[in-house]
């Protein structure tokens, strides 16, 4: 028997989808703010050899970079309460996402900061920069714009990783669309407009961090 197409019972729960989608966004904008100012901190001392912390921020970026966002949000969610740690789904998915962009981030821009010419900073110190405008303008700025591209594109990893937050019951998009199939049986037309809302987003969440490099870190780093 030929399978019939209905897309009407997923569009009767577009606000469930759109709140869904809006708190996707949400978790990414903080995530994303979050992750790479902690990956800027791991970047620095790991660059810079700022012990003890190089070793403290190389130590947490095997850890995250070797294990599964899942058990890394289950470990946060379920785990930490044991310690008297406790937190609501909203924080556990935040802190899960901050803080395994944190150690990729950590990552991306040591790299961006490892191919500042030492030239450059000498001759910075030459016309008697303070060591605080040297690292804004001569390391970092410079450093984010080489690796721009690489930090947008973990960004919309994260985005897309945050979709297995729905398992502690944190009400994002995938969580929307859960529920959604859970009352209609309309699986197919669920996850299919579901993945195109995912897609919609990842296209404008790399185009809005484009245009946001493009004029306050690739365009000022020149």
């Amino acid at each position: 028997m030929a399978y019939r197409f209905d897309f009407a019972p997923v569009f009767e729960h577009t606000d469930l989808l759109l709140a869904g989608a809006g708190f996707t966004l949400a978790l990414t904008a903080v995530g994303a703010v979050l992750g790479i100012g902690l990956g800027v901190t791991g970047a620095v001392c790991r660059a810079w050899k700022l012990r003890p912390f190089d070793r403290m921020f190389g130590l947490y970026v095997e850890v995250i970079r070797n294990t599964p966002f899942l058990v890394q949000l289950f470990f946060i969610f379920f785990g930490l309460p044991a310690l008297g740690v406790r937190m609501s789904e909203w924080q556990a998915a935040v802190l899960a996402m901050v803080v395994n962009l944190g150690a990729y981030s950590t990552e991306i821009i040591r790299a961006g900061i490892q191919a500042t010419p030492r030239g450059q900073i000498e001759a910075a110190e030459s016309l008697a920069m303070t060591r605080p405008q040297i690292f804004r303008h001569v390391v970092l700025r410079p450093a984010l714009a080489k690796v721009w591209p690489a930090l947008t594109s973990q960004v919309i990893i994260v985005m897309l990783g945050s979709a297995v937050c729905s398992q502690i019951a944190t009400e994002e998009l995938t969580f929307a669309a859960n529920f959604i199939q859970s009352r209609n049986f309309r699986a197919f037309e669920t996850y299919f407009v579901t993945t195109g809302m995912y897609f919609v987003m990842a296209l404008a969440i790399r185009q809005l961090l484009v245009q946001l490099g493009q004029h306050y870190v690739v365009g000022r780093a020149r």
